[in-house]
């Protein structure tokens, strides 16, 4: 096995030959067998399995969060530990709970209606809906809408909203399913979500099929370009199977016969893509964004494996960063608290070792996981509310790419002298 990091972590050995099939098993994408190391972060509970206080003393199953890149088509990618089923049926994330991410949904559809020219006789189907905190945006405008949601918990809240909603995981056969149902869609949006996909292929199919023929395919995803640039491992989860540069998601997308025509960046999530693509024969054009962007990440190695080596010393930089200012503040009898119960910090207080004696409790504004615990560290999953009784020295925001929304939701926070700390891409205290 070959290893990408100069720093392997606990338990590696970068030099050790392989014997017999490469752990990794094959890429997902190419099928070729895995035998690169992007990272290592160790073993994790799975970032979205919540504990009820009943629970606290049973086992817990811990997951390798060891990250492969496939040396053909450069995917980076985690194996399927969990089946996806086990991960997305049930599930904890509600969307409108975040005030800033409900604005960018309205600001999308308030530009793409614009953009696309969408009327009362469109159709738009968002793949991994979750609770209608975009396609409401586009009901309200009368627009027929349509939610994809694997999460039946979740599309129930959306139906309640006025979204219809089908509960189902999207793959070729189910993209066809709802083309005979309801005719092809004019525009198909897919959030946040390829990361979540194990079966890429079938998945671009899915999308591909319920896409009318002159229809936009718009997607958003993290970029890996910039999670490696600003040290971004928290948001490396087993919900997370692929982490796509714009490279690898064109390829993705071409398998099914997709042409990516037109890219943007976005500040979202650490730095995201909007990525607008189309079917090959209704794709003329390509716009300058796409081949800059692509020279960019060329020019940064992101296009050879090179590119992709050394993140490990920016992990360790991290966790090394947050741990050593938790002890300080704990000799010192100052107290720190969290704010947010999202995924990625999950992966965050797993991996640094983090316990209830270094963080007293999180906070979270979703009900349904205030009274619950953290995955792994068994921190305590409070209302928001009780910062405010506490009045701790510290605040630790996990969700650190919602840091304005927050910043301004925590300004009470100075009242006392309190102060805000982001851990990435490097520790900040504000």
């Amino acid at each position: 096995m070959r290893d990408l990091m100069p720093d392997a972590a606990p338990g590696m050995s970068p030099g050790a030959p392989d014997s017999g099939a490469p752990v990794g098993g094959t890429c997902r994408l190419c099928d070729r067998p895995l035998s690169e190391v992007f990272v290592d972060l160790g073993m994790s509970p799975p970032c979205e399995s919540y504990l009820t206080k009943d629970r606290l003393e049973s086992p817990e199953i811990f997951y390798p969060l060891r990250v492969w890149i496939c040396a053909d088509c450069l995917l980076v990618q985690l194996p399927s530990h969990i089946p996806a089923t086990d991960i997305f049926s049930d599930y904890a994330y509600f969307s409108s709970y975040s005030t800033s991410w409900v604005e960018h949904a309205r600001l999308y559809c308030e530009r793409t209606v614009e953009r696309l020219r969408l009327t009362s006789s469109s159709l738009v189907v968002e793949v991994a809906s979750n609770d209608g905190y975009l396609l409401q945006h586009f009901v309200a405008r009368g627009i027929p809408v349509l939610g994809i949601e694997p999460a039946a918990n979740i599309a129930v809240v959306a139906e309640q909203r006025g979204i219809p909603t089908r509960v189902a995981f999207l793959g070729e056969e189910e993209g066809r399913k709802q083309r005979r149902k309801l005719g092809a869609a004019d525009l198909v949006v897919a959030n946040n979500v390829f990361a979540h996909v194990p079966d890429v292929r079938d998945f671009s199919l899915g999308l591909a099929a319920l896409l009318a023929d002159d229809g936009w395919l718009s997607i958003e995803i993290p970029h890996l370009m910039r999670l490696i640039e600003r040290s971004q491992y928290d948001t490396i989860y087993h919900e997370h199977f692929s982490y796509y540069t714009l490279l690898t998601a064109q390829r993705v997308l071409a398998h099914a016969g997709l042409t990516v025509v037109d890219v943007e960046e976005l500040p979202t999530h650490g730095g995201s893509l909007r990525i607008w693509a189309r079917h090959e024969q209704h794709a003329r054009s390509v716009t300058g964004a796409v081949t800059e962007l692509l020279a960019e990440e060329e020019r940064r190695g992101l296009h050879s494996l090179d590119g992709h080596r050394g993140f490990a010393a920016a992990v360790n930089k991290v966790k090394r960063d947050l741990v050593v200012f938790l002890a300080a503040a704990a000799s010192e009898d100052k107290r720190v608290v969290g704010y947010g119960a999202p995924g990625k910090g999950n992966t965050l207080l797993n991996h640094c070792g983090v316990r209830s004696d270094l963080l007293s409790f999180t906070v979270d504004r979703s009900p349904h996981k205030q009274g619950l615990f953290l995955p792994g560290t068994h921190i305590p999953i409070l209302a928001p509310e009780v910062i405010s009784q506490v009045r701790p020295e510290y605040v630790l925001l996990l969700p650190w790419n919602l840091r304005e929304e927050l910043g301004a939701q925590l300004s009470y926070v100075r009242q006392w002298g309190g102060q805000l700390v982001v851990p990435i891409p490097e520790l900040e205290i504000f």
